[in-house]
């Protein structure tokens, strides 16, 4: 087994975990947490939830990154940046990096400001404002694995 072989079974895996948590969150555990009856108390369900599973969420989206930009310094493929017709390696760089920033920068310093003043003031609205970003994250993270799997296989 080679290294690329290595790198890319990492990713997939490193994928799967990491998307999979993202829409098992928006699915199932958003979804629950509002329907508990005081939404404050759903609000502090979510956040156990959240720091029970950012670790493993960071750790993950660290690792498909890492595994990815090893695939492409394997396969020297850092000109597929400048060809269009792989595009979506640049939507999965993207979204990569946009989660990144979330986990590794809004989310420890500038988002518990801004929900603590919305959910003072509201925490149904709160929630529900949290659950519509986690389905746009969630959304664009599986149309991106569409795109890559249709696009690493010819499409």
């Amino acid at each position: 087994m080679d290294e690329l072989t290595i790198a890319r079974a990492i990713h997939i895996v490193g994928v799967v975990m990491w998307i999979g948590g993202v829409v098992f969150v928006t699915t199932v555990g958003l979804p629950w947490v509002k329907s508990i009856e005081d939404p404050a108390k759903g609000v502090q369900t979510f956040h156990r939830i959240e720091k029970a599973f950012i670790g493993q969420a960071r750790l993950t989206t660290l690792i498909t990154g890492l595994s990815g930009f090893a695939m492409l310094y394997y396969l020297d493929g850092w000109d597929r940046y400048l060809d269009s017709g792989y595009w979506w390696l640049h939507a999965m760089t993207l979204i990569w990096v946009l989660f990144m920033l979330v986990m590794f920068i809004l989310e420890p310093f500038v988002l518990p400001r801004i929900m603590a003043k919305k959910i003072s003031g509201d925490p149904a609205k709160a929630l529900k404002l949290v659950h519509r970003v986690h389905w746009i994250l969630a959304t664009l993270s599986l149309l991106t694995v569409f795109s890559a799997v249709v696009g690493v296989h010819g499409g």
